[in-house]
């Protein structure tokens, strides 16, 4: 702006994030905070754990992005604006299709009584203004209430709140007698080590993740198989480990 040179700009280094390790659970720990949760907040949870989505990516779900027969989820609009397909978990497919015939007529009921299709991607809604009245564009997991879009003011029936289902995960979580910190976005970690934990490829779970860098995914190697960095202590081997004992 000044139009004078900075030459000490040069010697700026560019400040670096400090690495930090995700919150992994354990399967079992999992299986008690799924086993806690109940109703809609447990499929949910067992689409994020079982397609390793993040909770924004499954509340923007839309009902033809579900392809039950390919058993695939398709996320539009990931982080970074990308598209990408992952797994519909066969443990949730019955559940979803149940949860889909339930919130069905809550959109018959708002098309009788006028109320505005849903909110839609731009070149959508320019090209098919009244396709928001369609089932396949309804959201899959929408707001039990009607609230007022604040770009357009126009009054509608959104998806559900983040806030909610995290809130839901965390008691639930509490409930289960689960120590660690676990959010809804820590089944999406679990999701990354456990297939990892199975001898899936790092880059299939790269694609599963939508990971623009595969250095991302490989942030999730720290919790493989018996955790430790895989290393056995030195301790173990002099004193001998209950594991040594039991054998």
């Amino acid at each position: 702006m000044l139009e004078r040179p900075l030459d000490w700009l040069g010697d700026v280094v560019r400040a670096q994030r400090p690495r930090r390790l995700p919150v992994v659970l354990s399967r079992s720990e999992v299986q008690r905070v799924l086993g806690t949760l109940t109703g809609t907040p447990r499929l949910i949870a067992l689409l994020l754990y079982g397609g390793g989505l993040r909770v924004s990516e499954c509340l923007n779900l839309r009902v033809h992005d579900v392809d039950f027969d390919r058993h695939e989820l398709l996320v539009r609009h990931g982080k970074g604006g990308k598209d990408r397909r992952t797994i519909l978990p066969r443990a949730a497919a019955d559940l979803l299709r149940a949860h889909l015939d339930r919130v069905r007529p809550l959109a018959e009921a708002d098309r009788a009584a006028g109320v505005p299709g849903v909110c839609l991607p731009d070149a959508i809604a320019r090209k098919y203004p009244n396709a928001g009245t369609d089932w396949g564009w309804q959201w899959v997991f929408p707001s039990a209430r009607l609230s007022t879009d604040p770009r357009t003011g126009v009054c509608r029936r959104h998806h559900a709140h983040p806030s909610a289902v995290n809130r839901s995960v965390v008691a639930a979580a509490r409930a289960a007698g689960v120590t660690k910190h676990a959010t809804a976005h820590t089944f999406r970690h679990a999701f990354a080590t456990h297939l990892l934990e199975d001898g899936q490829d790092i880059r299939t779970v790269q694609e599963l993740l939508g990971h623009a860098d595969v250095s991302t995914t490989m942030i999730y190697t720290h919790a493989l198989n018996t955790g430790g960095l895989g290393v056995t202590s030195p301790a173990d081997r002099l004193l001998g480990s209950p594991a040594d004992d039991r054998a």
